[in-house]
């Protein structure tokens, strides 16, 4: 029988407050039918006491603390995927092994690649369990990030006023072995596609540059060629009948939508009606969480298959499709399947009850954190946290036991679980 690798266990952090987006657009002034097309209605909000750390181990901690000391102790790889490093050479693997109380002998690393650094983690762990130089093994896979806006000076939100909406925070932790309860991965079927181009980058820690239409054509673009490389390597894959759902990579909703839009004209010359009742049928459950935390970059895909197992009702095991996309660029079209022992087992995590209980920000309080007074900027050396900036937010947060930063103490960041 042939060794199956892929996702033993998923789970989603998403953060300790939250904003409705509506509510900023409509402070903003933006303009409400471009709104809409983002498909957003909330959006987690990094407080001061977060870090890509804290988001980090607070996805992975139940994962972890639900295995048996023996099953724990074969975890022998952590994979951080993230643009939103914090040292140019010490991994976020480090702190996050350390915090988790995982054994020493653990590869430790951290991947970027723009938003398609997820994929490009969970696919080395799978190629690491495949290969079965170390049986039984497992691996931590972590997507962690927070965007700009976190850190940004208020005045600096203007430059891409319609991303500010869907650019969101948060984690996805994925517990990668060759028991795949929640995804196991169609070994061999996958697309590639990359080519240099600046579509969005981040040229300084704290800031984001980019051209959101050139990100739309790469995007899309990718979306095809990928998909077309998949079906030269699966014979007789069909992008309408061979996956009952698919995930796409979800800068925003509307992104999406409109990818699956170019593949089904592209592919099939498909008329609008045909083409709305198949995204509604096959794309639009991936969307439920997102909708609320916002684009969480490398973990976004994965963000789409824990809404997907979530929101539908999944009776016998069916392929899903994924899509993942990374500015620069690289993108891979990928599959797996999933079942109904895997959705249940995701939703003991209770993703979205998890979300209920976050702190709804104000404006004002949201405006308060962009000024980021509070918040430790890359390269600081010594800092403190006040981490009752928020008091409420706060006061829910602690008695959780979830790991909160507390400062900086000569460039060695410093938490405590609370």
């Amino acid at each position: 029988m042939d060794l199956a690798a892929g996702i033993e266990a998923l789970n989603v952090y998403g953060g300790a407050a939250s904003l409705d987006v509506r509510q900023l657009c409509l402070h903003r002034g933006l303009d409400m039918p471009r709104f809409d097309n983002l498909l957003m209605r909330e959006k987690t909000v990094a407080l001061p006491f977060e870090d890509p750390v804290t988001f980090a181990v607070n996805a992975a901690k139940p994962l972890v603390d639900a295995l048996s000391a023996k099953d724990r102790s074969r975890i022998e790889m952590v994979v951080t995927c993230t643009e939103s490093g914090i040292d140019f050479g010490k991994s976020l693997s480090t702190y996050i092994h350390h915090y988790l109380g995982l054994a020493g002998n653990c590869r430790l690393f951290e991947i970027k690649q723009a938003c398609y650094s997820g994929t490009a983690g969970l696919q080395m762990a799978v190629n690491f369990i495949l290969s079965g130089t170390s049986p039984g093994a497992k691996a931590l896979v972590i997507c962690t990030d927070l965007s700009r806006f976190a850190l940004a000076d208020a005045a600096a939100v203007q430059e891409w006023a319609y991303s500010e909406p869907s650019s969101g925070a948060g984690a996805v932790a994925m517990l990668v072995s060759d028991t795949p309860h929640v995804l196991r991965i169609d070994q061999g079927a996958y697309g590639n596609h990359g080519f240099e181009v600046m579509d969005t980058c981040r040229p300084g820690p704290d800031t984001e540059a980019g051209d959101a239409d050139l990100s739309l054509m790469a995007y899309l673009d990718c979306c095809e060629r990928a998909f077309k490389d998949y079906a030269r390597r699966v014979d007789g894959a069909d992008f309408r009948d061979t996956f009952a759902y698919l995930c796409f990579h979800t800068p925003f909703g509307g992104m999406v939508k409109g990818a699956h839009r170019h593949l089904m004209r592209k592919l099939f010359k498909a008329k609008p009606d045909d083409i709305e009742a198949d995204f509604v049928r096959r794309l639009s459950p991936s969307l439920s969480l997102g909708q609320r935390v916002g684009n969480t970059a490398g973990g976004s895909v994965f963000l789409g298959l824990a809404g997907l197992l979530e929101s539908i009702d999944l009776a016998a095991p069916c392929r899903v499709g994924l899509f993942s996309y990374g500015s620069g660029c690289c993108s891979e079209f990928y599959s797996g399947v999933v079942t109904p022992d895997g959705q249940s087992r995701l939703r003991a995590q209770a993703i979205s009850a998890q979300l209920d209980r976050r702190h709804l920000l104000s404006l004002d309080q949201y405006e308060e954190l962009l000024k980021g007074t509070q918040v430790i900027r890359f390269g600081q050396k010594d800092a403190s946290i006040a981490p009752d900036t928020i008091p409420a937010a706060w006061e829910a947060y602690q008695g959780q036991g979830r790991l909160a930063l507390e400062g900086m103490v000569g460039y060695h960041r410093q938490y405590r679980f609370v």
